[in-house]
C-alpha cells in the first residue's frame, strides 16, 4: 500500500482537492473502492455503501482528518462533494479556534 497523501501544514486547511484525495484514499483502503471518486457521486446509490460501510467511511474520515462528524453533519451528507464540504468546514472551524 502507498503512504497516505500528506496534508498541507496546519497553518491552512487543506484545499478541497486534497480533502477529496484523502477521502479517495480512505475509500480504497477501507472500502475496497476501485476507480476514481467524483464530488457528484452519491454515497449510497453510486458507491453502493450500506449502513456499515457508511459508518466505516465516517469513522475513517474522522480519523484521517482529525475531525468529529456529528449526527447533523452525517444527515446532510449524500454525496462525496457533501462530505468534502463538511470536512473542509470542520477543518476551517478547527483552524479558526486555533487547534
Amino acid at each position: 500500500m502507498s503512504a497516505p497523501t500528506p496534508l498541507p501544514s496546519p497553518a491552512a486547511p487543506p484545499a478541497p482537492q486534497a480533502i477529496l484525495d484523502g477521502i479517495a484514499d480512505v475509500a480504497r483502503r477501507h472500502l475496497d473502492w476501485r476507480g476514481e471518486l467524483a464530488t457528484g457521486m452519491r454515497l449510497v446509490e453510486d458507491l453502493r455503501l450500506d449502513s456499515l460501510r457508511l459508518l466505516t467511511l465516517a469513522v475513517e474520515v474522522e480519523d484521517r482528518f482529525r475531525v468529529a462528524l456529528d449526527e447533523e453533519d452525517e444527515a446532510a451528507i449524500e454525496t462525496v462533494g457533501d462530505l468534502v464540504a463538511v470536512v473542509g468546514r470542520k477543518l476551517a472551524e478547527r483552524e479558526a479556534e486555533g487547534r
